[in-house]
């Protein structure tokens, strides 16, 4: 895979509320919804352009973590299943499978059968991880998950090139066991990985298809990118992405804390700056009291910001 981002533009996308539900970003609505907000929220970002909606992944969080986690945090490929199932443009992204917890052939079966029923529509994103209770629980040494990312990546790619792939690996080896459905793509959903640790970068630059980062995106994050893919024979297509934070369509009746807000001329000439970084999907997250109210400002967004975002004049 390469870059799957459309050349010379600036595409948004999301993270569904509900299916995970820390503290540092839920909304006090969230606790008391469901499958029906949420499929509500993802059909409105569907029909406003949204090019992805993101969820994530945690399989269990230790109670010490759970205060400021929660322990709401849907399963990854199950959501995005049903997903598939209720819309029709969206990508559907990970954001971020933490491939060490499962198995390189448990990974490309899913992703595979995801790419299959959503028609091409997969985006696995990944990561190392930071809960260290969780890598204890499944067995797994957290010291060592750097190493065990690059080698489910590895593993995955390989599984999903080949319908027979062989994989030696010190901790995952496999061959002649055949995984069918094939992919939708050939050579299987493209893999951003997650972080913004040098190590991430480095990691990303030499294995991902594109980058997500956790934090603010600077001009020297893209540089050292672009110069470390280039001196490792990476292709120059790659995908960027930056993280907006909180956004508000107009100016909120409401004490919405710290967000960029107003009108969209404003909204857009900010994401843009980041277009001019290198950037080349933007995820926002839009403040609400209320399902409906969400849904409105996905609209909105869809309707007012989206279309000004491929504006460089």
């Amino acid at each position: 895979m390469a870059a799957v981002l459309p050349p010379g533009r600036l595409v948004y996308g999301m993270q569904l509320p509900v299916q995970s539900q820390s503290t540092r970003y839920a909304e006090p609505w969230e606790a008391q919804a469901g499958a029906a907000e949420v499929a509500a929220v993802a059909r409105a970002a569907d029909a406003a352009g949204f090019w992805y909606l993101a969820v994530c992944d945690h399989v269990a969080v230790p109670r010490p973590m759970a205060e400021a986690m929660g322990t709401t945090w849907w399963d990854t490929v199950a959501t995005l299943g049903w997903l598939a199932g209720i819309t029709t443009q969206t990508r559907l992204l990970s954001h971020v499978a933490v491939l060490a917890y499962r198995h390189p052939l448990q990974t490309a079966k899913a992703w595979a059968t995801l790419d299959t029923v959503s028609g091409g529509r997969a985006l696995l994103g990944v990561g190392a991880g930071h809960v260290e209770g969780e890598f204890d629980q499944l067995g797994l040494d957290f010291d060592r998950r750097g190493a065990l990312l690059d080698e489910a990546i590895h593993a995955v790619r390989a599984a999903f090139a080949d319908e027979y792939a062989s994989v030696d690996g010190p901790t995952w080896s496999f061959r002649e066991l055949g995984q069918r459905p094939r992919p939708a793509r050939p050579g299987g959903p493209p893999i951003w990985v997650g972080g913004s640790s040098r190590p991430a970068l480095r990691r990303a630059a030499e294995r991902g298809d594109g980058w997500l980062p956790q934090g603010p995106v600077t001009a020297e994050d893209v540089a050292f990118l672009r110069r470390h893919r280039a001196a490792t024979g990476g292709d120059a297509g790659f995908d960027i992405g930056a993280l907006v934070g909180p956004v508000y369509v107009g100016e909120p009746s409401w004490d919405a804390g710290p967000c960029l807000s107003g009108p969209p001329d404003k909204i857009a000439h900010v994401l843009r700056k980041l277009g001019t970084l290198g950037v080349g999907q933007v995820q926002v997250r839009l403040r609400s009291r209320s399902v409906d109210e969400l849904v409105d400002q996905v609209t909105a967004f869809g309707a007012e910001v989206g279309p000004r975002l491929d504006d460089h004049g």
